[in-house]
């Protein structure tokens, strides 16, 4: 498929640009967020255990997920610097970024055969699937700063990720129709297992294909990348010099480097959050039947993807009238409440007041979080390197985040301990932005 190259700052190729939200989010709500983590927990009560053994030992279901995320987020932090080298130098990163794309929606589709029997297989799957959403959404964003201008970067950031959230949940009703009235698509229990299970199955495939297909729209017009030129010996390597390179440049860029040391610190709570708190919903909040269970759950994330719309749009808004940095070391604070009131969550009630809070500030934090960064970038081309390096943070901070939750969940026994602990990291985080713009 041949792209058409569009202009800067053009209504198409920002469009474009966003359009790819739309497509992977689906990967973010229905396999990370609400199918997958049910599912989960679902196949460990049928089969009416708790733990499971892999590679000679016995694990809970809770700190193998955890612990398997957090070795996909090592990997990805190992690999998205390698790819970002190879891309700079063969002037195509949108190649790298179809890889990766396929990769993860091919790995959804091979989530249909997720069991505790292949447990290997489904645990590849869903580490894959990992791999493969994390590093084509690198890609994407080190797109930015190529296909806006500064002044268009806010909204156009805050329009992908509306985008994501509305696409995604269009997606998920359908798949919480398919779950909740398995019999309408005539899915049946039969000796294979339980319905409702199967139509979360098919639920991973329908993921698959949405994100490979609707990823086109992105690809047919987005640009092939800038060509480095220059010596191209150590190609494999080259990624990691210019992640050197860049952390060079950030000895005169003060406010860059203060900016990406808060990120680090509160983007490893806020990417933790995201990915377990669903597994926190389904574990300790009192749903009553496995089917309340489920419909609460999705119900839930349904809550937080509604209210996240608006809440991208509202962070946007107060970033242009208070502030960037401001802006978000407000909803940094408005995370640490949501980490306390966590603690004392019990009925549904609770778990779904908690979704809305947690809503209005995930999508303006995500957000508003990329837009800085691409605003405080100094004038260069080499814009891949600069948002792998922002990338590799993001997911170092992911597997120390995810490592220490699953850490101190099994140690204390309380998934509730756990989501107390990240408050620590959202009161340093806004500490460390009120120091962003100081002189």
């Amino acid at each position: 498929m041949t792209s058409i190259a569009l202009v800067k700052g053009s209504k198409k190729l920002l469009n474009a640009w966003a359009f790819y939200d739309w497509a992977n989010s689906v990967y973010s709500l229905v396999i990370a967020s609400a199918i997958f983590p049910i599912f989960y927990g679902a196949l460990f009560r049928a089969a009416n255990i708790e733990k499971v053994t892999v590679f000679g030992g016995e694990i809970a279901r809770a700190p193998l997920i955890s612990y398997t995320t957090s070795l996909a987020f090592v990997f990805i932090a190992i690999i998205t610097p390698l790819i970002s080298g190879v891309a700079d130098y063969l002037g195509n990163k949108r190649m790298f970024m179809k890889f990766f794309c396929y990769l993860g929606g091919v790995s959804c589709i091979g989530l249909y055969w997720f069991s505790l029997e292949n447990i290997y297989f489904g645990l590849v799957c869903f580490f894959m699937g990992l791999v493969g959403f994390w590093v084509s959404f690198a890609i994407n964003n080190s797109y930015l700063p190529d296909v806006a201008h500064p002044e268009q970067m806010d909204a156009i950031s805050a329009k992908g990720f509306s985008m994501g959230y509305a696409g995604s949940v269009l997606l998920l009703l359908f798949n919480l129709l398919m779950v909740m009235r398995p019999e309408i698509f005539g899915i049946e229990t039969d000796t294979n297992g339980i319905a409702e299970l199967k139509a979360m199955k098919y639920s991973f495939v329908t993921v698959g294909i949405w994100w490979i297909i609707f990823s086109q729209y992105t690809f047919y017009y987005l640009p092939k990348g800038n060509k480095q030129e220059g010596d191209r010996s150590n190609v494999i390597l080259n990624g990691f010099k210019e992640l050197k390179g860049v952390w060079g440049q950030l000895g005169s860029q003060v406010k860059l480097k203060r900016y990406l040391i808060a990120f680090f610190v509160y983007s490893m709570a806020v990417q933790t959050v995201m990915l377990i708190a669903t597994y926190f919903g389904e574990e300790e909040i009192a749903w009553g039947t496995d089917k309340e269970r489920t419909t609460g759950l999705i119900v839930s994330i349904l809550v937080i993807q509604i209210v996240a719309i608006l809440g991208a749009l509202v962070t946007a808004a107060a970033s242009k009238k208070f502030g960037n940095v401001k802006t978000l070391a407000v909803v940094n604070i408005l995370w640490v409440v949501i980490c306390v009131y966590a603690f004392f969550m019990v009925t549904p009630i609770d778990f779904y007041i908690g979704a809305g809070c947690v809503g209005l500030v995930m999508g303006g934090i995500q957000a508003l979080s990329r837009s800085t960064y691409s605003k405080f970038l100094p004038n260069t081309k080499d814009t891949t390197s600069f948002f792998s390096f922002y990338d590799v943070a993001e997911k170092i901070g992911i597997v120390i985040g995810t490592f220490l939750y699953g850490f101190v969940a099994q140690v204390t026994g309380s998934m509730r301990n756990a989501i107390v602990f990240l408050a620590i990291f959202f009161i340093a985080g806004v500490v460390l932005l009120l120091r962003v713009n100081k002189k």
